[in-house]
């Protein structure tokens, strides 16, 4: 045997029990000395030979260490399996690993977020090798196995103290409780868990290795229905500790429920227990130390006492049991004092606690005093009373205790079993055993006995168990084997239970001693191999166990065994006077049968030894036995799990490893063992696709052509491995030897790094390649540019010498033409200056010859002014002498007239005139002073021609010689001068009397403000004498406020109970979403034109457009906009907006007269009852009938009124968007246009406020007719009970005044709701105002900023401009007054002669209706309406075909009969019934068709709820019918989008809010079901899709994965669990979209779901990535990256790609991006932290410490670089739990979508045989 260098080794060690080492030189067999170099590069010479040193064990390739399964390691021995567990444990914190079908659960002293529902819900439906070792793995391989295998399960949890026995225990009933709960609601998932803390309290105490140890042994029975659900739990225990009671070692404490009841003392209701501190007490304080750290007793007692009220245990017992407890207490600080003589011993009848005692007992003191101290000797003559010592007496006291501890102790476990039990059949159970590991102290006694005895029969069931999986595995997949040697302890366990073994010689000498049953045991089994006899002690002896030896001391067994208690004592306690206390000592038999409810047929594997006589029944050995040996034959009657739990350390620090304690307990839970069976055999194992996915890299090319993969891997085995033995072929798998792997994949590791090599060699000569030809064109570009430099430089030497030449001949040019230049400037100067002297003279004679002419016309124009002024002034003074007589008598008439209601009218129509006739006057002063200054501008041509001409006669002068000429001219140009100042002393004077008019005109607009800061005085008069009257008004009205709050408080409780019923949340949201998208529809209308004929109406007779600025907003903030925008322009475009301002006035003032005929009604209404009240009255008068008949034609005008004004809002805002489009490059058309916008948009408001007004009159109306009719009735059934008051009340005659009394109840809440709008609308009205105001401030403090940094007189022009502004405003706007006020007279004129038209035609149809109601067929209510079309899109049907309806529409239909018609036809249908039954007012049939089909609907879909199809169509039918309620509502936030004929079609008589809030509850229910049925149709597909499968071929590799696909909870004859691909779970997905566009389901909902669902697939993808590490690598990486890229290519081909769902898939691309980035420096380190950031810091470290390198060449993620991650400093709010919440959803929103679809175009297909319908 020769072994290279290249092998690492495992060598012992003292300390870390094994070390790694490494060979550093070749052996060959047969040399002594090993040459190896240790971890730290220690050289060591390691000693070998055949008997006393074999060869080192050898070690496991790297990409093997951290393996799940142990069994997938390549070398199976003790160092890999300690150091794959250690690796584990304290680098990714791993504490569970497999071990074939073992569960290794290392403890971690730290709590783990490993174990919420999530988790719990990942395992769920998982084989158990697929997900990451964990506890409900296990638990869930026991669930699947029993509901397949139909065979009851167990799962054996055993380890030392401290190891987590307990906790595994309680999380594996804590998966059953949560997967298999209970299907009705007696909830005993709960109590199954509730006894736990229970059993804690009272079963657990602190020892020096856990502070929370079982001190006893218990097997719980979770019992299961036919459907496997929880229906009921049985407990069994095990030797309880009882020694505990009176005894505890130091830093030790009694069990936990003494400390917690201490602790709980304070409390009111212990206070007659006597108790104080746990300090005070014997029985708690022996042990020095009654605190563990980080426990709070009192809080975990009220843990203990709910667990006691959910388990049905009453106060009164629990009180009881507290007694119990204290007075074990108690009965512990009893002094037992010494008499003289010493043989005797005495107790104080005034021993406090000795009162305590038997008060809390119920017994007599007297009697306890007596036998606490003597005892009783029976023979067969006669009957002694003998005396104790106080040794003796302490011990009885002691044994007293213990025993009415441990009959308290089974009296709770009694009373859990019986709340735990069920009167239903159990089809099978789970059982969960939580008993003690194998124990070995310093001082052994009985107990450690007993325990090691229970490990030892374990073992041998487990050590048989692994045997015959192993067997069956060889056989089912038929290979030879051969048998297997595997360690049999029966030999130890026949030393202990066989006829004259260790148990019977301990029962035989019950009556004898220690010591001489000592002697027996040395002389009877001296000659077992597994009993051996102390050298240095005659008093204990040894056993060889299989996990190791222990030495027992004899000393204590016989009195634990014989566990003797006085009878005297018991009676006493059977004697008490509290029933609990005698219950607890009444005698029962020795070992009680089963429950009944268990039903546990087991069947033993091995006879029961028998007991050889009847005396030894009652000792603790052979109750154990017994107990043991039911115990064994129920774990063989089961199919056993093991979980096996390892104490790393005994100091309780958190993942800190021990190696040797670690291993210590790995020899002694079997764990070894198993790993020897299978070494022993063919440990590792691959199925064939695995192994030629991983080997293929070994193939040759021709073999890769093979379709038989069997056949491949078989040639590729033979060629590879040449000894056969090293490898078997089974059915479906390859079985290997131990190391065959490991060799396999060196081979592997050999091919990659030669194909590497061959790689890199290829890649480096391309490199060396490049980098040649590189330098060779660096070389030849270098030579030709310096050649190229050469060939410049001689080129620039010849370019300058021709640029030389050059400049000399331009220099000599420049020279030369320098003195020419000069000579003649000289010329021409002296030409110049001659020539202007003479002309200066011809310019001086034509000055004053003009001159002379200005003063001339000046003085003839003086003396005519003269002249003119005198007869004006004449002229005046005689007209005002005759205007002061006629203004006199002006001022009489206009006194008188100001009295009138004419007076406004005229004095602003004159001031309108006056108004006009200033802005006339000041058009025509600025028209004179235009002409002015073009006639300055005519003189000035003039003026200039006259130069010209004088120039040109100067210029002859010149020529002429003549200096006369000269001086004429200059006199003349002096004349011209002085015009010219005349001219200039003109236009100043011009100006001046420009002024003098323009104060005259301020002064004029100063007394305009005056006159109308009177007329809004008086405004303010009027209306503060209104508010005086709605005052008293309101005064009025207090009386009927109370009532309405006394009613608002009903109505308050009756919406609480309806809430209740809801789920809120949803609702408002969807509510919420519904509102936005409203307001998203109503800022797109489309937009209003205008044409002639309405442009025309709002023209006014001046020459100015008509703006009122009081319609606008009558705010300085309006005012300011126009002046922006420029009077004409803005007075263009708030002319457009004229017409709607108009039409909501003439809408006030239509409401201001429906009020007042609703009063006048009332008041009619009073009347005509007084009238009647002495007549008998008939059901429905005549005149009421009229006044119904003119309220619905009142309703039905205001209607087509609304409709007009928004036909006008529409074509408004049509024509102003058209004219914004044409006139975009304007910018102050622009301005102009959103200024428009923005008054529309309130506009738009005050519009729905007058629709609301309008609504609630309608409701008041109707209303106020029911109420009437309703008191009607009450007054008709009040006279039989007045008459005949003996008689008892009819029903019918009950049920109609409790209707009356509903009608009149939701008529005052209408009353209270509006009063409460009208409330709310003024107090928005007020806050408007005062904005206004506040806006108007500073409006005016910026226009008086403004004005300040004008001159003067521009402040005076600003001034007058706006003052004329504000005074046009205000003159137009009482003008359109009265206009408005004519215009409505003459209106409200020609509709009271309609409406009396109206009423006559009304009364003429209702005689024909009453003479129809005898007839047997429907009929419809005639109203005199419009003629309309033939179909109206209603359908009417009798009140006896309803049933049909439902069914026919509901019940019976199925998707596909209607799926070529509209979609949501039934919807449809059912719609225009109800319209129908509106139509017809009829209230009942409404309501009773609207509930018989939500029934119906949720009867269908709780029949179909399992199928997709059915739930999407109702789905989509229900929201569609919602829609439709809205849309016909005549809400008008509903009917923005309707046509005219929609508009006409809405619902006329009710208002169906509250079914609308029904159906779209309902519609959230069908929609969470929708989800349901999909989610469990795809989830599973998703890890099989997401994960395992191959969407880019041959990336991904395997690994070994030992037992992986080997659970039995595989149903590997059908072929394995079903695989799913990408494309199959897309198709999936395209399925569902195509059924929900087929039923029409709006795009919203669709999309809502399609995000729904990509949750549910990234969080089961995530959660299935963070529980596997099989998939953490890079290849997987890849391949979910790729997956979740098709996923968005399928968003994107459906058009759902901003629906939000590809943002639901961010967590996995995440997470695939961090299985693929580099993962070693701190920059990386800063990068996935920026980069992972849907993913918390716990899933990145998570994944981290998952990532599993698939080969040699990749690299494990380092423990530092992990550290790094955690330690960073996160900016982010991560949740505590590790998983992802896969049930949670998203708030659904159901937005409105009106159909375009006319009612009365809907075709019904003959197939749905709705014949019974007729068309209205």
């Amino acid at each position: 045997m020769t072994m290279i260098s290249t092998p690492r080794v495992w060598i012992p060690d003292p300390e870390d029990v094994w070390k790694a080492a490494e060979i550093v030189k070749d052996y060959k067999e047969g040399e002594p000395v090993l040459h190896l170099k240790l971890e730290d590069e220690t050289p060591l010479d390691y000693p070998v030979g055949p008997k006393a040193n074999p060869l080192p064990f050898l070690r496991n390739p790297d990409i093997l260490v951290g393996e799940n399964d142990l069994t997938a390691l390549s070398y199976l021995h003790e160092p890999a399996v300690l150091h794959n567990l250690k690796v584990r444990f304290l680098e990714p914190n791993h504490i569970y690993t497999y071990c074939g079908i073992v569960l290794v659960a290392i403890n971690p002293y730290d709590q783990l977020h490993i174990y919420g529902e999530e988790v719990i819900r990942a395992y769920s439906g998982q084989n158990m090798g697929d997900m990451d070792p964990h506890i409900f793995a296990v638990a869930e391989e026991a669930y699947k196995q029993m509901a397949r295998d139909e065979r009851n399960q167990s799962i054996i949890v055993s380890g030392e103290s401290g190891a987590g026995k307990t906790v595994s225990a309680k999380y594996a009933m804590r998966f059953f409780a949560t997967v298999g709960g209970s299907a009705n609601d007696t909830n005993v998932e709960e109590k199954v868990l509730a006894s736990s803390p229970i059993m804690e309290a009272i079963g657990n105490a602190k020892t020096t290795r856990n502070d929370n140890s079982s001190r006893f042994g218990k097997y719980i029975q979770i019992g299961f229905s036919k459907h496997y659900n929880i229906i009921g739990a049985n407990m069994r225990t095990y030797l309880l500790e009882k020694s505990r009671v009176v005894f505890q070692a130091e830093d030790e404490r009694n069990y936990h429920i003494f400390y917690q009841l201490c602790a709980s003392a304070s409390l009111p209701e212990f206070k007659d227990l006597g108790l104080t501190s746990a300090e005070d007490f014997t029985f708690t304080s022996l042990g020095q130390n009654i605190f563990i750290e980080g426990v709070d007793d009192a809080e975990d007692f009220e843990k203990t006492r709910e667990a006691f009220t959910l388990l049905g245990i009453k106060d009164v017992s629990q009180s009881s049991i507290f007694k119990v407890v204290a007075s074990i207490l108690h009965l512990g600080n009893i002094e037992i004092s010494s008499e003289r003589d010493g043989e005797s011993c005495r107790v104080s009848r005034d021993d406090i606690h000795l009162q305590h005692f038997c008060r809390l007992l119920g017994v007599e003191l007297q009697q306890m005093e007596h036998w606490l101290c003597h005892r009783k000797l029976v023979t067969s003559s006669e009957t002694y009373v003998k005396n104790m010592s106080s040794q003796q007496a302490a011990n009885a006291r002691d044994a007293l205790a213990k025993h009415i501890y441990a009959r308290m102790f089974d009296w709770i476990v009694e009373h859990i079993n019986n709340m735990l039990q069920t009167s239903s059949k159990q089809h099978s159970f789970i059982g969960v055993l939580d008993i003690y590991g194998f124990e070995t102290f310093e001082i052994n006694s009985f107990e450690q006995f007993c325990i090691n005895y229970a490990n030892e029969k374990l073992q041998q069931q487990f050590n048989s168990h692994v045997f015959k999986l192993e067997q069956a595995e060889y056989i089912k997949e038929q290979i030879p084997w051969t048998l297997i040697d595997f360690y049999d302890n029966q030999p130890c366990i026949d030393l202990i239970e066989a006829r004259l073994g260790i148990l019977d010689l301990l029962d035989e000498e019950c009556k004898g001693t220690d010591q001489n049953w000592a002697q027996k045991l040395y002389k009877q089994n001296s000659s077992s191999a597994h009993f051996q006899k102390p050298r240095m002690s005659n008093t204990s002896f040894i056993i060889i166990h299989f996990a190791d030896k222990v030495e027992y001391q004899c000393e204590g067994f016989l009195e634990k065994n014989r566990d003797t208690v006085y009878e005297e004592q018991i009676n006493i306690l059977k004697a008490s006077q509290f029933q609990l206390v005698a219950d607890l000592f009444s005698d029962k038999s020795d070992v009680a049968p089963p429950p009944k409810s268990s039903r546990v047929n087991v069947r033993s594997a091995k006879p029961t030894p028998k007991a050889p006589n009847k005396e030894h029944r009652k000792t603790v050995g052979h109750q154990f036995r017994s107990s043991l040996q039911l115990l064994m034959e129920t774990l063989n009657a089961t199919t056993p799990h093991y979980v096996r739990c390892i104490k790393p350390n005994d100091n309780k620090e958190a993942f800190s490893f021990d190696s040797r304690r670690a291993v210590q307990q790995l020899r002694a839970c079997g764990v070894l063992e198993t790993i020897r069976i299978s070494a022993a055999g063919y440990p590792s194992r691959w199925t064939y696709p695995d192994f030629f996915n991983r080997y293929r890299v070994l193939l040759k090319k021709s073999d890769m052509t093979l379709a038989d993969k069997k056949l491949v891997c078989k040639n590729l085995l033979e060629t590879l491995i040449k000894e056969a033995d090293m490898f078997q072929f089974g059915r479906t798998k390859i079985f290997f030897r131990a190391g065959q792997v490991a060799y396999l994949e060196k081979l592997r590791a050999d091919r990659f790094r030669s194909a590497c090599i061959q790689i890199q060699k290829t890649v480096r000569g391309w490199l060396a390649r490049v980098r040649y030809r590189k330098i060779r064109r660096s070389a030849v570009t270098l030579q030709r540019y310096g050649r190229g430099f050469l060939a410049r430089r001689l080129a620039e030497f010849l370019r300058l010498s021709r640029a030389a030449l050059v400049c000399q001949k331009q220099y000599r040019m420049a020279r030369d033409r320098r003195v020419y230049l000069r000579v003649r400037r000289a010329v021409v100067t002296i030409q110049a200056f001659t020539r202007g002297m003479f002309t200066r003279r011809i310019y001086r004679e034509f000055l004053l010859h003009h001159k002379a002419m200005i003063i001339q016309r000046c003085v003839r124009g003086w003396l005519q002014r003269r002249k003119f002024r005198r007869a004006r002034d004449a002229a005046i003074t005689i007209q005002c002498g005759f205007r002061r007589v006629r203004a006199k008598r002006e001022l009489k008439q206009l006194k008188i007239e100001a009295r009138s209601a004419e007076h406004l009218k005229k004095l602003n129509s004159g001031m309108e005139n006056k108004i006009v006739q200033l802005q006339r006057k000041m058009d025509d002063q600025s028209q004179e002073f235009r002409a002015q200054r073009d006639q300055l501008a005519v003189v000035n041509v003039s003026l200039g021609t006259e130069v010209k001409q004088l120039q040109k006669q100067l210029d002859q002068v010149r020529q002429q010689g003549g200096a006369n000429q000269i001086a004429s001219l200059q006199e003349e140009l002096a004349k011209l001068q002085e015009d010219l100042q005349g001219a200039a002393a003109d236009r100043k004077r011009l100006e001046e009397e420009h002024g003098t008019e323009k104060t005259g005109l301020q002064l004029r607009v100063e007394e305009l403000e005056r006159e109308n800061s009177l007329l809004k005085s008086e405004k303010e008069e009027m209306n503060q004498k209104i508010l005086q009257l709605t005052n008293t008004t309101q005064v009025d009205g207090s009386d009927a406020s109370e009532r309405e709050a006394s009613l608002q408080t009903e109505l308050d409780g009756e919406r609480q109970r309806y809430q209740n019923l809801l789920k809120e949340f949803s609702r408002l949201e969807q509510r919420y979403e519904n509102l936005k998208e409203e307001m998203s529809l109503s800022k797109f209308q489309p937009g209003h034109r205008r044409n002639p004929s309405n442009q025309s109406s709002l023209e006014s007779d001046s020459n100015y457009t008509s703006i009122s600025m009081s319609e606008v907003g009558d705010t300085e903030d309006a005012i300011q906009q126009l002046e922006d925008l420029g009077m004409e322009k803005a007075a263009m475009d708030i002319s457009l907006f004229m017409k709607l301002q108009k039409r909501v006035r003439e809408l006030e003032m239509e409401r201001k007269r429906l009020q007042a005929n609703v009063d006048k009604m009332e008041e009619l209404a009073k009347r005509t009852e007084t009238l009647q009240s002495s007549e008998p009255r008939s059901p429905i008068s005549e005149q009421e009938n009229a006044d119904l008949a003119y309220n619905n034609l009142k309703r039905q005008e205001l209607e087509s009124e609304n409709k007009k004004l928004k036909n006008d809002l529409n074509d408004l805002t049509k024509g102003i968007a058209e004219r914004a489009s044409r006139n975009d490059s304007s910018n102050e058309l622009q301005d102009s246009y959103n200024l428009l916008l923005s008054q529309l948009k309130s506009a738009n408001e005050e519009l729905d406020a007058r629709k609301e007004e309008v609504l609630i009159l309608r409701t008041q109306i109707v209303s106020a007719a029911q109420l009437r009719e309703n008191n009607q009735r009450i007054e008709e059934n009040k006279v039989p009970e007045l008459n005949n008051s003996s008689e008892p009340v009819d029903k019918d005659e009950a049920l109609k005044a409790y209707h009356g009394l509903c009608e009149s109840k939701k008529l005052l809440e209408a009353q209270l709701q509006s009063r409460e709008r009208q409330h709310q609308d003024e107090l928005e009205a007020l806050h408007t105002q005062i904005e206004l105001q506040r806006d108007d401030i500073e409006k005016k403090t910026e226009l008086l900023n403004y004005t300040a940094g004008l001159s003067p007189e521009a402040q005076v022009e600003f001034s007058i401009g706006q003052e004329i502004t504000r005074l046009t405003n205000d003159n137009l706007d009482l003008k359109e007054m009265v206009e408005k006020l004519e215009k409505n007279e003459r209106k409200l004129k020609k509709q009271l002669r309609i409406y009396m038209k109206k009423v006559q035609e009304f009364e003429a149809s209702q005689a024909v209706v009453e003479s129809s109601r005898s007839r047997p067929e429907l009929t419809r209510q005639v109203t005199v309406q419009r003629k309309e079309k033939d179909f109206e899109g209603m359908l009417e049907y009798h009140k006896e075909d309803e049933a049909l309806l439902v069914k026919t529409l509901v019940t019976d239909i199925r998707p596909s009969t209607v799926s070529a018609t509209v979609p949501c036809l039934p919807a449809y249908i059912l719609f225009m019934c109800i319209r129908h039954a509106d139509y017809i007012n009829d209230d009942s049939k409404v309501e009773s068709l609207l509930t018989a089909t939500i029934n119906a609907v949720k009867k269908v879909l709780k029949k179909n709820n399992e199928d997709f199809e059915m739930t999407s169509f109702w789905l989509a039918n229900t929201s569609r019918l919602l829609h439709c309620l809205k849309q016909y509502s005549g809400d008008e936030a509903f009917m923005t989008q309707n046509t005219s004929k929609q508009n006409e079609h809405c619902l006329k008589n009710f208002d169906l809010a509250e079914y609308r809030q029904v159906l779209s509850d309902l519609s959230i229910q069908i929609y969470q079901q929708l989800i349901k049925v999909a989610e469990a149709t795809i989830q599973p597909m998703i890890v099989s899709a997401m994960l395992e499968s191959e969407s880019i071929p041959s990336l991904a590799g395997v690994k070994p994965m030992g037992y992986r696909h080997r659970s039995s909870s595989m149903d590997t004859d059908a072929g394995g669990p079903a695989s799913y691909t990408l494309q199959a779970l897309i198709r999936q997905l395209g399925q569902f979209h195509a059924v929900m566009q087929e039923h029409g389901l709006d795009p919203e909902i669709t999309g809502q779901v399609v995000r729904q669902l990509f949750h549910c697939i990234n969080a089961v993808t995530l959660n299935n990535l963070l529980l596997r590490k099989d998939v953490c690598s890079w290849s997987t990486g890849m391949q979910l990256r790729y997956n979740t890229s098709q996923m968005e290519e399928w968003l994107r081909a459906n058009n759902l790609y901003q629906s939000k769902a590809a943002a639901t898939l961010e967590p996995v691309i995440q997470a695939a991006q961090l299985l693929q980035v580099k993962k070693k420096t701190t920059q990386d380190a800063e990068a996935i932290c920026s980069l992972c950031t849907a993913l918390s810091t716990q899933q990145i470290v998570k994944i981290l410490n998952l990532y599993t390198p698939l080969n040699e060449f990749e690299e494990r993620v380092t423990v530092s670089f992990i550290r790094n991650i955690q330690n960073r400093p996160q900016q982010r709010s991560d949740p505590p739990q590790l998983l992802m919440d896969t049930k949670h959803t998203f708030p659904v929103l159901f937005p409105y979508t009106p159909s375009a679809l006319s009612l009365e175009t809907l075709h019904i297909p003959a197939s749905l045989c709705l014949d019974f319908l007729n068309r209205v």
